[in-house]
């Protein structure tokens, strides 16, 4: 993923202003132009015709790019605006680090006598960086902004970074029903993830409120929303909220209660929530409100820190049990720290880009869409990584490229994706071709959403992640990030079996590929169970495999590997070994033929090393084979 910026468009910010300086003009741009087309591609409302286009000059005395600094106060909701872009303005406005990038020489650009007309942001857009130019014309009514606006009549960042927001995907109208997250991540290329509040409502509301610390605590940004299905978009409930708004959240944090509270609450601490409304008004009216009576017995020092203020500015408290009550949906975006010189913690990150692509060619078809398709499923692009601790927190995010600029062809809807998470052999290096013998993981419930995520605990092994769309057959980008505690060599699966080398005439190409699996053991020397710490080594070949070790006379290995095979009379050995205290102790073998006709799946008795006789060790070993002429046929 790049951190440097390209021009949109090929339009050169520095070149531009010195040209217009020079010539002592105010630049124009011809590629978003001050006219009706800038702002709807079709349904024109009657409205449209008293919009005029206006520079800031033209609207007030003394134009500034910011007044007094950055705050998630300065902004407003247009009459003709859209909430979840304020909602993302508000939280930006909330991180200096991150707005600073999205503004870049931001006090350069303050109006000064190099004034050119010309301002320019940056937006993190699929992976890249990307510097937009703007002139400062924005649609006005009445002498008024019509869509995101300040506070502060004469402070005009939040309008114009929306403007060059609406550049990148053609118009004002192709912003209309977005998402805040979603904007959230082209400001600061987070990874974003939306939580149903749903199942919290009962429970598990501690562990939720640690989480959202923790994602406040380092910076990320969370939005909130009311479904407003069945009541109306923009409707109210009963306590103030507004449905279907993307309110941002300004803090979270536990309040320190004073002796009343404590009794009350039978806590020493409540856990609160702060939120803000775009409209810059009308606010929740419950319990921890501005001016309900819990706040009355909290330490005015405590209420200083928390900025409470009666004031209906649209920023609000609440519980965070009333909280996860009211509200439906959360969306988080997390700033992954990917640096190694950080105290927090960071994580090991892996960025692919990728096509669904249609070929006749079932081999090289990308397109194969969800599981309800198995006959074309594995057709997908497939992307191979490890676990390599014990155990892993993974972290998968798959976002597709953004549609929004098709929506004057009709075709700016979102493609319906999400992910597979298979666990494959310990040494699979090609294509998948066969789920029968393997394990999914994870499944997704696929959602018209630009990004899905999922965070899920693996264990040690192989893996890998088939991102599709629902259906097959249809065609599109994506990006795939995958977060790991250490490095997941994570890498796409190109070449369906193996190559022909210049040597293979004389070495042989191999006849036939086989997945054995070993599900588990039990051991018989029980009066030697202290010591005994088993695990499995599986060879063919020149080639051979070792599982973790097990402390435990019955191990469950869930342990696989494949072999392409050029030998096929030479049989697989599979050994059971203990690593007691650094020394192995030997513990039985089984010799398997695995021709192409003895697939089977059942107990062995282990035998001694080399033995042919039936001269069986006190233990026995399940394990399934499979082998197949077909090389992609597993």
């Amino acid at each position: 993923i790049s951190t440097m910026s390209v021009a949109y468009k090929d339009q050169l910010y520095a070149e531009l202003k010195k040209q217009h300086n020079q010539n002592g003009t105010l630049f124009e741009d011809p590629e978003f132009p001050a006219t009706d087309s800038s702002i709807y591609y079709k349904d024109l409302p009657d409205v449209i015709r008293f919009v005029e286009w206006k520079r800031p000059g033209e609207i007030c005395e003394n134009p500034r790019l910011f007044v007094e600094g950055v705050s998630s106060h300065d902004l407003n909701q247009g009459s003709m605006g859209n909430c979840w872009m304020v909602a993302a303005c508000a939280s930006l406005a909330l991180r200096p680090k991150l707005w600073e990038k999205v503004i870049p020489d931001w006090k350069e650009q303050e109006w000064d006598s190099n004034y050119g007309g010309i301002f320019h942001f940056r937006f993190w857009i699929f992976g890249q960086w990307t510097d937009v130019v703007i002139d400062d014309r924005l649609p006005t009514i009445n002498g008024q902004l019509i869509y995101c606006q300040s506070k502060q009549n004469n402070e005009f960042w939040s309008a114009l970074l929306e403007k060059a927001y609406a550049k990148l995907f053609g118009s004002y109208q192709s912003l209309d029903g977005g998402n805040a997250t979603d904007a959230v991540v082209d400001f600061t290329g987070a990874v974003a993830e939306t939580i149903d509040l749903k199942p919290y409502r009962t429970d598990n509301q501690e562990k939720l409120f640690d989480n959202l610390v923790k994602v406040w605590e380092h910076n990320g940004i969370i939005n909130a929303s009311i479904d407003p299905r069945g009541f109306g978009l923009e409707s109210r409930t009963e306590e103030g909220l507004v449905r279907g708004h993307a309110y941002s959240v300004t803090d979270v944090k536990r309040v320190d209660l004073d002796n009343r509270l404590r009794a009350y609450f039978n806590s020493e601490t409540i856990p609160l929530i702060r939120l803000r409304n775009p409209w810059g008004k009308a606010e929740w009216i419950g319990a921890w409100s501005d001016s309900s009576e819990e706040w009355s017995k909290v330490d005015d020092t405590e209420k200083a820190n928390l900025g409470i203020t009666v004031a209906d500015d649209g920023e609000f408290w609440m519980s965070f049990t009333d909280w996860c009550k009211n509200f439906d949906e959360v969306d988080i975006c997390h700033l992954m720290n990917t640096s190694v010189v950080s105290i927090h913690k960071n994580w090991n990150e892996e960025a692919h880009f990728g096509k669904w692509t249609q070929n006749s060619d079932p081999l090289l078809n990308r397109s194969g869409g969800c599981t309800n398709h198995m006959e074309t499923f594995l057709q997908n692009p497939q992307y191979l990584f490890d676990v390599t601790k014990e155990s892993d927190e993974v972290l998968i995010s798959l976002q597709q490229k953004d549609r929004r600029i098709y929506r004057k062809e009709g075709q700016g809807d979102n493609l319906s994706i999400g992910f597979t998470i298979v666990k494959v052999e310990v040494n699979r290096k090609y294509r998948l071709h066969n789920l029968e013998t393997l394990k999914i993981m994870h499944g997704f419930t696929y959602i018209n959403a630009r990004t899905v995520f999922k965070r899920i605990e693996l264990p040690q092994g192989r893996y890998v992640v088939i991102p599709t769309t629902y259906e097959p057959f249809i065609e599109g980008e994506f990006m795939l990030r995958l977060y790991t505690d250490v490095d997941s060599g994570c890498r796409e699966l190109l070449k369906d079996k193996p190559q022909p080398k210049c040597w293979t005439p004389l070495c042989g190409y191999p006849q036939v590929v086989t997945h054995i699996y070993v599900d588990r053991a039990e051991i018989g020397q029980q009066d030697q169970a202290e010591g005994i710490n088993p695990y499995v080594i599986i060879s063919c070949e020149d080639q051979s495999v070792k599982s973790t070790t097990k402390n435990t006379l019955t191990p469950v290995f869930e342990f696989s590997a494949i072999f392409y095979r050029k030998k096929v009379a030479e049989p697989i050995t599979v050994q059971l070994w203990s690593d007691d205290q650094g020394s192995d102790k030997f513990l039985g073998e089984v010799l398997l033929p695995g021709m192409p006709d003895d697939n089977s799946s059942r107990w062995y008795w282990l035998k001694n090393k080399g033995s042919k006789k039936a001269d069986n060790m006190p233990s026995i070993i399940a394990l399934r084979l499979v082998t197949s002429n077909e090389l992609t046929a597993l």
